[in-house]
């Protein structure tokens, strides 16, 4: 039989990490991540890249684009997905630790998947605590992008090292949702500093709103072009996990739009 078996828990949650981290269209058994991820676990490469198209054949978003051939969830794929919306931080954190389980079985280190881009610090708890905050927003801002094509969703913006993952509660206001991939937008630098300071939001509804500060007649054309011309349209909505409208009425509250 191909694979190891019945999946367990453990093993769904450190596949359940992958699958926030990559893109859709990768979700296939020649994917490195997805190759590494069956070694360590004994299964075949398939039978992973399985799993993770069952896992996302249970989000709303990818089964609003009408994608055909998934259906396959077990009972547990879908227990998990529930307990994810219902505490999201939670199994994210849960899942991490998961895959970090298994990563160091094979003498990896613990975020093998972020380290190239998580700065080494000095030892201590205080310093540890720091390493670990890096690596819970490097792996949100994956998981942002991945589900975004990493492309701006107001802008069109396509190249990473200009996007950032950015809250739409901010990371202090919210603890329980500080990993949580429907807080996010993919922005440009620029859109997310405006979004940040909101002279820009994103309704409910998800159309974009721009602030009286961008309304102005004096306003020079490129804010015209880039910022202000964004008014009324509507965002490019991610392939998954697309942004939760409490929490875009959440930030247009918060800066008078609502």
């Amino acid at each position: 039989m191909e694979g190891g078996g019945n999946w367990t828990r453990a093993e769904t949650l450190a596949a359940l990490h992958i699958y926030l981290q990559l893109p859709f269209g990768q979700l296939h058994r020649s994917q490195p991540r997805i190759v590494q991820l069956a070694q360590w676990l004994g299964r075949t490469p398939n039978a992973v890249a399985l799993k993770l198209v069952n896992l996302a054949s249970l989000d709303p978003q990818v089964q609003a684009s009408g994608r055909k051939g998934m259906g396959n969830a077990s009972h547990l794929d879908k227990t998990l997905w529930h307990d994810m919306q219902a505490h999201t931080d939670g199994v994210i954190v849960e899942a991490a630790q998961s895959y970090e389980r298994c990563a160091e079985q094979q003498g990896l280190p613990a975020a093998v998947d972020v380290m190239d881009e998580v700065p080494e610090v000095a030892e201590g708890k205080s310093a540890l605590a720091t390493v670990q905050v890096r690596v819970n927003q490097m792996r949100f801002r994956r998981a942002v992008l991945a589900s975004y094509g990493a492309t701006c969703c107001m802008s069109g913006l396509s190249v990473p090292k200009l996007l950032v993952a950015s809250h739409i509660v901010p990371w202090a206001v919210d603890t329980q949702n500080r990993l949580n991939p429907r807080n996010g937008l993919c922005l440009s630098a620029l859109h997310d500093r405006a979004y940040d300071t909101g002279m820009i939001t994103v309704l409910p509804d998800f159309t974009i709103k721009v602030g009286d500060a961008l309304r102005r007649a004096d306003l020079d054309s490129f804010a015209q072009h880039t910022l202000a011309a964004c008014d009324g349209q509507p965002i490019r909505l991610p392939e998954r996990l697309k942004p939760a409208p409490e929490f875009l009425a959440a930030h247009a509250k918060r800066f008078g739009y609502l």
